[in-house]
């Protein structure tokens, strides 16, 4: 699909015809090819304003648009610096408040010491500052699925998944019925299949005259429209057209007004051969939204986008989500050990956001949810659905929500199921653990066991010292004592606890009796604390 901003129709005679490329088009096809190549190992914004030079050219800028959209998709940029950007920029402004920034010269002191405490260049400092920016990342490779002949397919069938976006309703007739109502209900779309008259005309329909219709309901006919269910309904095209011969009529809500789109296998439109790119996408503007503040949280928990299907009955259903926890899992057996607890250590609490709102759809999920046995479910609920206690009734979690769905209900719940999987683990585990190694860190000690470090917050450790997230037998805490003395580079101490294994400087320095005192953004002395 494109973006809506770079779909190109027709409105003449009150339809709604894209305007498709042809044979003529294959040259400028090829130029934006070769502009993308031509700009390897060059900034995005050189790239961009070779674009822009060819739009002034082209009959049609959104045209060139539109083809760079696509290869856009098989572009890789990267951040082209001597260190990492954010980095710099800390050093950078670390060292101007130091010097005190007025004047040019005062800017390149600043570069010069922030440069110093790096080890790198005032020159690739700068350079690296603000690498980061879109406009001066580098494109380092442009792995295009197409030549200029598969580019202008992908444009016609992008351009009429685009167009199909704002379609409140689709009738199709396909030669390849079998396939058309499988990918229908792999899409989860809404439909009916109905029998069409006798009344074929030679517009294409003829020899489909006896074909059921398949009737799909678009995103825009429902109580809320949504995103990702008009993406659906336009991928849906992709096998309507590998069938040998297709009829669509498609009822358009443009702006208010309802026009017609007609398409037919003799119209410019077939899938290349190229296999599409498979982004990630919402039902709703309410998931993605969800979705980009939950990544946001520090949680233990893993988001996944529509996990496995789940048995409902006879049918399945497939969640929008999956909250994971992989730690703090008893094994079956309830042994602690490593082997047994790997293989059931993670735990899975499904999600599902109530999308699209008219009341068949309420219904069918409704009978879903009911059908599941053995699962943990969690499920956001629009207030203005009133099905909330419907919902619990089938031993459901039910969160209702306005709007967006609440980051802190959600990660409150997630939070009980957390803590009784981190009560379960615990248990599972003796009161005192006695690891082998001199030194472990608690990490490393709780997943051995399956667990998360929390489990080990009651337990004890008869033959180490707990020190920070490290456990120490005291034979290396008094080594320790010996090696190290006030005066010492923090540096050189730091290479003296790596040869045990800790990296964890600051709990054991204090642990000793000692502290850092710092020079600059260089480095420090170990010192004796007062």
């Amino acid at each position: 699909m494109l973006t809506k901003d770079l779909c190109r129709v027709s409105r003449a005679g009150g339809g709604y015809h894209p305007q498709f490329t042809t044979r003529e088009h294959r040259p400028l096809a090829a130029r934006v090819i070769g502009t993308y190549q031509g700009h390897v190992g060059e900034q995005r914004g050189d790239l961009e304003d070779a674009l822009a030079e060819l739009e002034a050219e082209a009959d049609h800028f959104k045209l060139v648009r539109g083809f760079a959209a696509l290869l856009e998709r098989d572009a890789t940029f990267e951040t082209d610096a001597a260190l990492d950007p954010e980095r710099a920029r800390r050093a950078v402004f670390e060292a101007g408040e130091a010097v005190g920034v007025v004047d040019e010269d005062e800017r390149a002191m600043a570069y010069v010491r922030a440069g110093e405490s790096l080890s790198v260049s005032a020159d690739d400092l700068e350079r690296a500052l603000y690498a980061d920016l879109a406009e001066r990342q580098v494109l380092t490779a442009v792995d295009s699925r197409w030549g200029p002949d598969d580019l202008l397919a992908q444009y016609n069938l992008s351009l009429a998944q685009t167009a199909l976006f704002d379609a409140t309703e689709v009738r199709v007739r396909s030669s390849d019925p079998k396939a058309l109502v499988s990918a229908v209900k792999r899409l989860r779309l809404m439909y009916e299949i109905r029998r069409p008259g006798d009344d074929a005309d030679d517009d294409g329909r003829t020899s489909l005259a006896s074909e059921r219709e398949v009737v799909v309901t678009g995103p825009t006919h429902l109580f809320r429209s949504s995103r990702r269910y008009g993406t659906r309904f336009a991928r849906l095209l992709r096998t309507v057209a590998t069938a040998d011969a297709w009829y669509l009529e498609a009822t358009i809500d443009d702006r208010g007004t309802e026009r017609t789109l007609t398409l037919s296998h003799e119209d410019p439109v077939s899938v290349p051969d190229a296999a599409p790119v498979a982004d990630v996408e919402f039902d709703s503007g309410v998931e993605a939204d969800f979705a980009a503040r939950f990544e946001n949280l520090d949680l233990e928990w893993t988001l996944v986008r529509e996990p496995e299907p789940l048995a409902t009955g006879t049918r399945v259903m497939i969640p929008d989500f999956a909250f994971v926890y992989d730690h703090g899992v008893p094994g079956a057996d309830g042994d602690p050990g490593a082997g047994d607890r790997a293989r059931d250590r993670v735990f899975r609490v499904y999600f599902e956001i109530m999308g699209f709102w008219t009341p068949e759809y309420v219904e069918k999920k409704l009978a879903q949810l009911a059908d599941l046995e053995d699962v943990d479910m969690l499920v956001a609920v629009d207030d203005s659905l009133g099905v909330g206690e419907e919902i619990a009734a089938r031993d459901h979690r039910a969160i209702p929500y306005s709007g967006s769905v609440r980051l802190k209900d959600v990660a409150g719940v997630l939070r009980e199921y957390e803590r009784q999987l981190v009560a379960d683990a615990a248990a599972s585990l003796p009161d005192g653990l006695r690891p082998d190694e001199d030194v472990i860190s608690l990490e490393a000690l709780a997943d051995r066991h399956g667990v998360s470090p929390e489990a080990l917050t009651d337990k004890t450790f008869p033959d180490h010292e707990r020190v920070g997230r490290t456990l120490i037998r005291p034979s290396v805490l008094d080594s320790l004592d010996d090696d190290l003395e006030a005066g010492t580079s923090l540096s050189d101490a730091e290479e003296t606890f790596e040869t045990y294994g800790i990296d964890d400087s600051s709990a054991i320095l204090a642990e000793l009796g000692y502290r850092v005192e710092w020079e600059g953004l260089t480095g420090g002395t170990v010192v004796e604390r007062e």
